[in-house]
């Protein structure tokens, strides 16, 4: 039991060190703008009442995919762009670090809204880590309608493939670089 949960740990390590540290290519700028768009429409297309939370939020990042894989142990990753007032300013970035009865692999689109401009400052500082009390919404006809903020932070997932079975305490932590244009 001990060898899986140290391979457990180092599969781990290796997968999040590799997608931590995978630089954003400003020629992938056009496929990443692509996907972040379709992300919004595949949204808006599912739930039209999210449109709300894009036009009243002072800021939101858009991860088109954030992949997570666990056994015991378990990380996950995604990048994408954050908005102000509708125009992007620069990349997100979500790690998740996750611990308990937990197996398989999953991969999902999020999108995380900032109430207001105290809280997308401290996102854009780096001051803001997202609590266990947080909880994403997996969107649905009408899930806006059942969102609301929670300190200031709304989260909603739009799953796209995998399984994960898991009873886990989770931490999810989002980082913000603005575009230097």
């Amino acid at each position: 039991m001990r060898k899986i949960v140290m391979a457990s740990l180092v599969f781990s390590l290796i997968f999040f060190l590799s997608g931590a540290y995978a630089g954003w290519d400003p020629r992938d700028k056009e496929e990443e703008e692509r996907a972040v768009n379709e992300t919004i429409k595949d949204l808006l297309s599912i739930d039209p009442t999210l449109k709300i939370f894009f036009e009243k939020a002072y800021g939101y990042a858009v991860l088109p995919t954030v992949g997570k894989g666990a056994f015991i142990a378990g990380v996950g990753y995604g990048r994408g762009w954050y908005f102000e007032n509708g125009k992007p300013i620069g990349k997100a970035s979500v790690t998740q670090l996750s611990a308990g009865a937990q197996i398989g692999g999953q991969a999902y689109s999020e999108v995380i809204f900032f109430r207001d401009k105290e809280v997308a400052e401290l996102f854009k500082n780096d001051l803001y880590e997202m609590g266990a009390q947080l909880t994403a919404i997996a969107v649905t006809a009408g899930a806006g309608k059942a969102g609301n903020y929670t300190n200031g932070v709304a989260i909603f997932i739009l799953p796209k493939a995998g399984l994960m079975a898991e009873i886990s305490i989770t931490g999810q932590r989002i980082a913000f670089e603005p575009f230097w244009e």
